[in-house]
């Protein structure tokens, strides 16, 4: 190993994940609010028939890491849609201004 590739060895960012986390949670909505130092990405799992629906995680983000979550997420829908065909969105959308139950000003769901 050269001198070039120890150094890029000592500066991986090694990630850890518990098992637990690593299971995931399964959330079928977000809503996403920001106020003007953070975004708040909250997944909600939304059941049929049940007049509730419980926040499964809640993700908070620098505005600069919300951009690069952007990005990161459009070329992967890019490459989904590459190999697997056009994503449709068959959800109602009334323009992002559904009410929602948290917010810092303005806020969206997907």
């Amino acid at each position: 190993m050269d001198e070039k590739e120890t150094e890029q060895k000592k500066n991986e960012l090694q990630i850890e994940m518990s098992p637990e986390i690593a299971e995931g949670a399964y959330a079928n909505m977000t809503i996403v609010t920001h106020s003007p130092s953070e975004f708040v990405l909250d997944f909600v799992r939304i059941l049929p028939n049940l007049p509730k629906a419980k926040v499964k995680s809640r993700i908070i983000l620098t505005p600069s890491q919300a951009k690069r979550l952007r990005d990161v997420l459009q070329r992967q829908i890019n490459i989904y849609e590459a190999n697997n065909g056009i994503i449709t969105d068959n959800q109602p959308n009334n323009g992002g201004n559904t009410p929602t139950p948290i917010s810092f000003g303005n806020s969206g769901m997907a």
